[in-house]
């Protein structure tokens, strides 16, 4: 039902609203994505956006038209899968080189035709690591959490949360818990000196990368 009237399926394509298309950047990767304009950034915190900037305004069928016009000319992805966006914050970079990358994809776009329908804006970057507490050089966790179990306890300090993720520094080190897991689990508080018990799989860490992939 919900896909019968949805944006994300076109199958909602006579919403009034305006809508903003924008730039997301994800590390290795700077996507294109469209969003209600009323919501302001949440849209690109919910997929946990390290930067990002909007580039238009308009109707929904305008902002269907600049997406695909960017995905076929320069070749931007509209979606980034969730182990490249973990990736991404491993090695965040500066935020100098977010706007870098953000600024060279706009400044491709601005020598396009414009479909009607989306007015150009001004190019403004939004950093939004300091909204998750990324810390500049990174989040490397030792351990994921895989699967609950009954009775299970996991403590510690949230040390990020960013998208669906959280980062936790437990005694076992920092921990990622997705928070899709706990999906249809009932969740209590932990009793006061409690140790964690959940199981957690290893993290292997990856290799550190001298520079970013290339953007296309």
């Amino acid at each position: 039902m919900e896909r019968s009237n949805s944006i994300a399926t076109d199958t909602r394509l006579d919403d009034p609203r305006p809508f903003s298309v924008y730039l997301a950047h994800h590390g290795s990767v700077v996507k294109v994505g469209i969003t209600a304009a009323e919501r302001g950034d949440a849209r690109l915190l919910e997929q946990g956006a390290l930067a990002s900037t909007f580039i238009s305004t308009g109707s929904l069928l305008g902002a269907r038209r600049v997406e695909n016009l960017l995905i076929t000319t320069l070749g931007l992805p509209d979606r980034v899968s969730t182990s490249r966006k973990r990736r991404a914050r491993d090695q965040p970079g500066s935020l100098a080189d977010r706007e870098v990358s953000l600024l060279n994809v706009a400044n491709q776009i601005s020598a396009l035709p414009w479909p009607d329908g989306q007015s150009r804006g001004e190019i403004k970057v939004r950093d939004h690591t300091a909204a998750y507490g990324l810390p500049a050089d990174g989040l490397r966790p030792a351990a994921v959490l895989q699967t609950p179990v009954p009775e299970g306890v996991i403590t510690g300090r949230i040390a990020c949360t960013i998208g669906t993720d959280l980062y936790v520094e437990t005694s076992a080190g920092l921990v990622l818990l997705d928070t899709h897991v706990l999906a249809g689990w009932s969740l209590g508080r932990a009793a006061a000196g409690a140790v964690l018990t959940v199981p957690l799989e290893r993290v292997e860490s990856p290799p550190r990368e001298l520079g970013q992939d290339a953007l296309f």
